[in-house]
């Protein structure tokens, strides 16, 4: 038994060792390459290196990485803000009201999230190009937000079904209303996965190419992911310290939301059970 316990814990830690390294490789070598003066035709992971802060001086002084910035920083928090009251909203009406073409919608919803946000292109193409929307935010954010209603919309159903519907039926013995009840009783436990759901919607617009590329049209509509690759666009000389100090700094404000919301991961249900 001590030998396979042994054995055991050898194997957990090797696997937990050897997920680790295929984690930090690729950060290693962004940052690496990130900080180093000149360029590189390559992504190198050389930490003997002189590290310099030029590259990132010169993503705000001589490229429009800035206004990228502050456009995905604008879609990304809009998109969050509305998705997470959506969603929210949808999912305590799914679990807790009982409606005409209840399942089949959550059928329908299914069926929607089979179909990849890729084979859409053309036609949210073309539905730009009707509507006047190529270089604007609002649409992009509008599909940003109904590509993640389907499924976001089931997780969101399913954590409110494990809420107990008694603690419902005491509030309205109390004289509780629908919207104190969602707001007082109900929304405090659900915490945990609200919080979820809005690192989710806040990280989509930073990692999202595809539709950002086809949607926006003029360098200083970009988003970050779209303006980042124009870097490494050329063949022949892709800036590649530039890419990698820009990705860098992709993590700054998605690492600041998640260290916000983290204690809501942990203890957003245990908090909401006493208070609430």
């Amino acid at each position: 038994m001590r030998q396979k316990r042994l054995l055991s814990s050898f194997l957990t830690y090797a696997f937990l060792i050897l997920v680790s390294i295929i984690i930090l490789f690729p950060v290693l070598v962004t940052t690496s390459s990130a900080f180093k003066a000149g360029n590189n035709i390559a992504f190198t992971l050389n930490l003997s290196s002189k590290w310099t802060f030029d590259n990132f001086r010169y993503l705000f002084t001589e490229t429009l990485y800035g206004r990228w910035y502050l456009n995905t920083l604008i879609v990304a928090t809009i998109t969050m803000l509305i998705q997470v009251t959506v969603i929210t909203l949808t999912g305590y009406a799914y679990s807790r009201y009982n409606f005409i073409g209840k399942k089949k919608s959550l059928i329908f919803f299914l069926i929607v999230q089979m179909v990849p946000t890729t084979a859409s292109l053309t036609a949210f193409f073309v539905m730009a190009w009707l509507f006047n929307a190529l270089n604007h935010y609002w649409f992009l954010i509008l599909i940003y937000v109904g590509g993640g209603i389907p499924m976001n919309a089931w997780l969101m159903k399913g954590y409110f079904d494990t809420v107990p519907y008694d603690l419902d039926e005491s509030a309205k013995l109390d004289g509780a209303g629908h919207l104190r009840i969602f707001g007082q009783i109900v929304l405090p436990l659900v915490r945990p996965m609200i919080a979820v759901q809005a690192l989710w919607a806040f990280m989509g617009p930073f990692g999202d190419f595809m539709l950002a590329k086809f949607l926006l049209r003029s360098p200083e509509y970009y988003t970050v992911a779209v303006g980042l690759q124009t870097f490494i666009s050329d063949a022949k000389n892709p800036k590649v310290t530039l890419f990698a100090a820009g990705a860098i700094l992709i993590a700054v404000p998605i690492s600041i939301l998640f260290f916000f919301l983290q204690k809501n991961f942990v203890s957003g249900l245990t908090n909401g059970g006493t208070k609430g």
